[in-house]
């Protein structure tokens, strides 16, 4: 296990960077996780980590792509609810590298 240091404070994360404690998430946190990925969040990435966390505290799990996309769709409509948007946004893994950012725990069905 490692951490990252945000705003003078240790987070701890586990070997593929996600967060231990799913409680110590903030957006400062979000920013450094992002960082870390080489990735600097816009408004666009932002709007799909608040509906992520949202997904996750309706159904307690970090949805899969296809579920990912479809409720992205459903909640922002279909130009923002899409594989190329989205994939476009987090580097081609948006279920994993969205639930890390959002600070969720690794969808279920990703390697």
């Amino acid at each position: 296990m490692s951490a990252l240091i945000v705003n003078g404070m240790s987070i701890a994360i586990d070997q593929e960077g996600f967060l231990v404690d799913l409680d110590e998430w903030t957006e400062p946190v979000a920013e450094a996780l992002a960082s870390a990925e080489g990735l600097s969040l816009e408004a666009e990435h932002w709007e799909v980590l608040r509906l992520l966390r949202e997904f996750y505290q309706e159904f307690q799990l970090s949805p899969a792509t296809r579920p990912l996309i479809k409720y992205t769709a459903l909640k922002l409509g279909p130009e923002k609810g899409n594989s190329m948007h989205l994939n476009r946004l987090f580097k081609g893994t948006p279920a994993k590298l969205a639930a890390k950012l959002a600070g969720l725990p690794k969808p279920s069905n990703c390697i």
